[in-house]
């Protein structure tokens, strides 16, 4: 199979990539363009933890964390429509107006295709003032966003929508295909797959959080320019929603900076899910994490979100994903492959918790399948620190946080991969070898990946003379 254009992966990026070529071929059959995804179509993807049964059977691939829409599409469809969250677009572009209207574009593209037009969240000022004031007071930053929520139940449809104008418009739609390796050979690249190979003139690897261990062994092979990227390790906590009313009732996912005082790592608040689900996730070399979610229409009585410690190493380790499933690899056997659930108490004194100590609190976990025990047997002492004086300097913040009630799941890890080294058109050094998203590190968040596509596709109609 020949193509023109390969895009692999439809998450965010791969499909934001995939709708700017569509607009510009406007239906030209000149240009042959295929987009590829391990996982199924939006509404395919059906996680069994979302069933009454509550029980993941370890789905290959994963549905929460594969398929159209990427592993977004579950979460609780947050964007964030400012550049600098979600990564940093605004460098990337080199100005910050051209970023924030790159960030509108984006957002207009999902108001097309069914995302809710009324459920634009701007910060409330006064309250976000107070807050400011708090957090400053506790040696931390408050940061108000205006976002828009779409809602896990939501996100499918509007992923689905955008599939079938993409499809309409010409572009081949390959679900469920795997691509093992990408070659260079003379002036095309081979897609070695699960269905057959794939040669193609120019290419775009979006590969998304999950693939971002694939897209690093993929660098070495192909020789493209990077540089070693971060990596968040931290914990889910999940609170009664009371308890984060002050904050969400300002922000709708409040995001909070801080830096620990005994180590200096960036700790911050990341994903709050009010009223939310805390979800499962299951990658492919069989290690777990957890996520959280938010629905439109159904609701908890908690409020969960991810707390994290963000871990930059040097040589002679420098590989931070390997680094990172080492512990997933840990606590995933510790977990007997589910996640871990510890209250806060438990976790402070260095004690295990028990479905009995669990039963104690008066936060009734949203995620059953998982195992009572001791995080801090798998996270790394460090990392433990962190968390702990953040948690005590976001009760400052938010009272009632740092509480014998509260629930703390494990691990939490965001995996974004080196950093790939790309021109304003996301090119690569290797010529025609175009890359976007969390997966290559440029982007931590569903606005900015999505961004990156749109350039990387812009990059590549220059290729095509389609301007």
């Amino acid at each position: 199979m020949n193509y023109d254009v390969t895009i692999v992966g439809a998450g965010p990026a791969g499909l934001f990539a995939s709708y700017e070529l569509a607009n510009y071929l406007n239906g030209n059959q000149k240009y042959k363009i295929l987009l590829i995804d391990k996982g199924t179509r939006a509404l395919r993807r059906n996680c069994p933890l979302m069933s009454p049964k509550e029980k993941c059977t370890f789905c290959n691939p994963c549905h929460i964390n594969y398929g159209l829409g990427g592993a977004g599409t579950f979460s609780s469809g947050i964007i964030n429509l400012r550049p600098d969250i979600g990564g940093e677009l605004h460098e990337l572009m080199r100005s910050w107006d051209a970023a924030q209207e790159m960030i509108n574009y984006v957002d207009s593209i999902l108001l097309k295709f069914g995302a809710p037009k009324d459920r634009l969240f701007r910060p409330n000022e006064e309250k976000v003032k107070e807050i400011q004031k708090k957090a400053a007071k506790a040696g931390a930053e408050f940061v108000p966003i205006l976002q828009r929520h779409i809602g896990t139940d939501k996100s499918p449809l509007v992923i689905e929508n955008m599939t079938n104008y993409i499809e309409t418009s010409g572009i081949q739609v390959a679900e469920m295909t795997e691509v093992y390796n990408v070659q260079k050979t003379g002036n095309n690249f081979v897609l070695k797959t699960n269905k057959g190979d794939v040669e193609s003139k120019i290419v775009l690897l979006a590969p998304g959080r999950a693939g971002a261990q694939w897209f690093y062994e993929q660098t070495k092979k192909l020789a493209i320019d990077t540089v070693p990227g971060p990596l968040d390790i931290g914990v889910r906590v999940e609170v009664e929603s009371f308890v984060m009313d002050e904050l969400t009732s300002a922000v709708w996912d409040p995001k909070i900076i801080m830096y620990s005082k005994k180590y200096d790592d960036k700790v911050r608040t990341f994903c709050v899910n009010p009223r939310g689900y805390i979800m499962k996730e299951v990658y492919d070399d069989g290690t777990i994490g957890v996520n959280g979610e938010t629905y439109a229409d159904k609701k908890s009585n908690n409020t969960n979100f991810a707390f994290l410690a963000t871990v930059k190493l040097s040589d002679p380790l420098e590989d931070t994903i390997e680094y990172g499933k080492s512990i997933a690899r840990l606590m995933t056997r510790l977990g007997g492959e589910k996640p871990i659930v510890q209250r806060l108490i438990d976790f402070e004194k260095g004690r295990r918790s028990t479905w009995d100590r669990i039963a104690r609190s008066t936060v009734k976990p949203t995620l059953k399948d998982v195992t009572p025990g001791d995080i801090s047997m798998g996270i790394p002492y460090r990392i433990v620190t962190d968390l702990m004086e953040g948690l005590e300097k976001l009760d400052n913040i938010s009272s009632g946080i740092y509480s014998s009630n509260t629930l703390l799941y494990a691990p939490e890890i965001k995996y974004y991969s080196v950093k790939t080294v790309v021109d304003s058109n996301m090119e690569t050094v290797v010529d025609n070898l175009f890359v976007a998203g969390d997966g290559a590190g440029l982007s931590r968040g569903i606005n900015v990946a999505a961004a990156t596509g749109v350039l990387a596709a812009r990059g590549i109609m220059t290729k095509l003379d389609l301007n």
